[in-house]
């Protein structure tokens, strides 16, 4: 009995993959933001998949009419996954047909998406970060070629 008990135990992954600096965002969430597209809502899941080998976050986002413009809605998927040298990696789809791949790095009190440097285009980066419980902020920068960092958008977070 106790060789069956070892053996199940073995055999049975005792907790869910550590995903390191994302385990907070683990979840549904929900958000306000504003940025250059204009005032918006939206919600996120962040959910593992593939028995526990992927993270997959599907997210959108809706915009309001705003001067003169029609309202739109922004739809994206992200996979978050570990590459050969167990490094955290993440490939971007949106309905914009934007298709970004991420480095995936550890930040203080959160975790930071950037694209490569060196690639054609603009870059761009994603920081999240814990904001109290249940809580979170979300940044969203682009740098143009040859230039800094800007914030596009901004978001206060709700886990439900």
């Amino acid at each position: 009995m106790r060789l069956l008990l070892a053996l199940f135990l073995f055999l049975t992954p005792l907790s869910a993959a550590d995903w390191g600096p994302l385990d907070f965002l683990i979840g549904k969430w929900t958000g306000e933001g504003s940025g250059g597209p204009g005032q918006s809502g939206g919600s996120f899941t962040f959910l593992p998949d593939l028995q526990n080998k992927i993270l997959v976050r599907k997210s959108f986002a809706a915009y309001p009419p705003a001067n003169g413009k029609p309202g739109f809605r922004h739809d994206d998927l992200l996979i978050v996954y570990r590459d050969d040298a167990h490094e955290l990696r993440a490939i971007y789809f949106d309905s914009e047909e934007h298709t970004i791949p991420y480095g995936v790095k550890a930040a203080p009190g959160g975790v930071v998406f950037e694209s490569a440097a060196g690639s054609p285009g603009p870059r761009y980066r994603m920081t999240y970060t814990a904001a109290g419980t249940a809580r979170a902020r979300f940044k969203f920068e682009i740098a143009p070629p040859g230039k800094d960092f800007a914030t596009y958008i901004e978001a206060n977070l709700r886990k439900e």
